[in-house]
């Protein structure tokens, strides 16, 4: 106990932030005195450090190395310059940060500290979305960009994701590097962030960045094929987040009309009031906005996240109400759109690639087939898609979209909801809907549905026993389905790094896949069929849902 609560003092003497530091003093007192409770808490921070991984940093924000706080913050700040220095890189780094929680805070920090070490930096002009902060990283030829946000975390979550310029052309980091700047950050946490040289002299951008995005974005699509007083009503939601502004500069410079937005989630709040989960594909996140739609009238209900990188759509169900489409029945057809932009346009770079992560249906293959493009899967997460070379369209099923890599190297929810914007305007130009084209995707491709399952644990080590007695016992059948192939990822199979994903194929083409979420503490099951009919193809999810839930629990 005494050299945890010698850590605890020496971290407190280090930390800036008035809160923080009354908070780990208090637990100090406490756990001196006696306090069991407050001694497991010192015990839990200070087992370790947040691990800096090609997710950057993500936790809730409190006192001690394994929360996000501001000596984390500097300490990770201070361990990517190092890294842009000793590895030659351009000395020069980008920074944005969102609505949360000390996102602000964090930013200025980072601006500060990079600074001190003879970086050129500089520091977007206020709360905006991530994509604009990728946008910037290669728009300004930066060597590094910095986004302060916890996307669509709880509320009390905060965190910190890098993307690299140069030859990573403005995408998230990927191993090996990850480690590399993770090294330089434990060098720097060896010592006192409060001997860390600080400069203000950064630079901070003006609001011409920001048009340049929206210029950019806009570009994007054609003029729309109706005025705006005959387009589709449209509502949307920025979850208390920062899309709202740019995508409303987006959508009017694009030509389209501006939406109906739900007022009671339109401008940032850290609070997120409305919200349990401000998640888009959580239970009950877009209750507001539906409401909203129906009160309207509307032929669209759209959300960003708080970040706005992800968007989640909303289409009328004929009884009143809407029903949210998945992150696959988006990108289904926002991939075929592209496919046929694709092809239309030509090129002679050869004929375009469509991506998507493992974990995202298998329909967008069957797109590339038809319309003579190659197909790429991808280890999960943006980083990953974003370095599909000759990409067209990149997707995953968790609500995130690339449809334009010429101008963001990262999933936009903001040019997603444009795309879409021109979607649905083409199509009721021809007196059509989004339900409409779903139906002519499933005659077209196929009839697929796919479905998820996720066990949310409090002892992050039930996540590897579930994993590892899905090893050693697998399932013969499921949901009916025998089980015709087992792949076990941890070894490194078909071109991908060795990773923690087991993947179960099944008789009629269906697919189940298990991993731990990479951001979140849970297991998660992503279930894939193919059938004759939607019907057929969502009764089989669900009975495959009702198989796998017992084995992940």
């Amino acid at each position: 106990m005494g050299a945890l609560l010698a850590a605890a003092r020496s971290w407190s003497a280090q930390d800036p932030d008035d809160e923080t530091r009354a908070e780990l003093d208090a637990l100090v007192a406490s756990a001196s005195s006696g306090d069991t409770a407050a001694a497991d808490s010192l015990h839990e921070r200070f087992s370790g450090r947040l691990a800096f991984g090609t997710a950057g940093l993500r936790a809730e924000l409190g006192a001690g190395p394994q929360r996000m706080n501001r000596v984390v913050v500097t300490q990770a700040a201070a361990g990517l310059g190092r890294f842009l220095i000793d590895t030659g890189r351009d000395r020069s780094v980008v920074i944005g940060y969102d609505g949360r929680v000390n996102s602000d805070v964090f930013a200025r920090d980072s601006a500060e500290v990079m600074r001190g070490l003879g970086l050129d930096v500089t520091l977007l002009p206020s709360a905006l979305p991530t994509p604009v902060l990728a946008f910037a990283v290669r728009h300004l030829g930066v060597g590094a960009g910095v986004m302060v946000t916890a996307s669509h975390n709880p509320p009390r979550d905060n965190g910190y994701k890098v993307y690299l310029g140069g030859e990573d052309d403005g995408s998230q980091i990927v191993p090996p590097v990850d480690g590399e700047i993770a090294a330089a950050i434990d060098d720097v946490a060896a010592g006192d962030v409060r001997d860390l040289a600080r400069a203000t002299d950064y630079t901070v951008a003006g609001d011409a960045l920001v048009r340049a995005y929206v210029d950019a974005t806009a570009a994007t699509v054609p003029t729309p094929r109706l005025p705006v007083d005959a387009q589709p009503k449209v509502v949307y939601t920025a979850m208390h987040g920062v899309g709202w502004e740019t995508a409303r500069a987006v959508f009017a410079a694009a030509g389209f009309a501006e939406p109906v937005v739900v007022p009671e989630q339109i401008e940032p709040d850290g609070a997120f009031p409305t919200v349990s989960f401000p998640n888009p594909e959580e239970p009950g996140a877009m209750d507001l906005s539906v409401a909203r739609g129906v009160a309207v009238g509307a032929d669209l209900v759209i959300a960003n996240d708080p970040d706005a990188d992800r968007l989640a759509l909303a289409i009328p169900d004929g009884t009143g109400s809407f029903r949210r489409l998945s992150g696959n029945e988006v990108g289904w057809l926002l991939g075929w759109r592209a496919a046929a932009r694709a092809q239309a346009a030509g090129s002679s770079d050869g004929p375009g690639v469509l991506a998507a992560s493992i974990v995202s249906s298998p329909a967008l293959a069957r797109v590339a087939e038809r319309y003579g493009l190659e197909y790429r899967d991808t280890l999960t997460g943006f980083k990953w898609v974003s370095r599909v070379p000759g990409l067209v369209f990149g997707y995953e099923e968790a609500l995130g979209y690339l449809v334009d890599p010429d101008v963001v190297r990262d999933k936009d929810g903001i040019s997603a909801a444009l795309a879409l914007l021109d979607l649905a305007v083409g199509l009721a130009a021809s007196g059509k809907t989004v339900a409409d084209q779903l139906d002519a995707f499933a005659a077209e491709f196929g009839a697929f549905a796919s479905g998820q399952v996720a066990t949310r644990v409090d002892d992050l080590s039930r996540i590897g026993a579930i994993m590892t007695s899905l090893r050693s016992s697998a399932p013969d059948s499921l949901g009916g389905l025998d089980v015709v192939g087992v792949t076990d990822y941890s070894d490194g199979v078909e071109g991908f790094p060795p990773s923690d994903i087991l993947r179960y194929d099944l008789d009629g083409g269906a697919r189940v896949i298990v991993r731990p979420s990479g951001t979140e503490p849970k297991v998660k099951v992503y279930i894939d069929t193919v059938a004759a009919t939607p019907a057929e193809a969502q009764a089989l999810v669900d009975a495959l849902a009702a198989d796998v839930r017992p084995l992940v629990s």
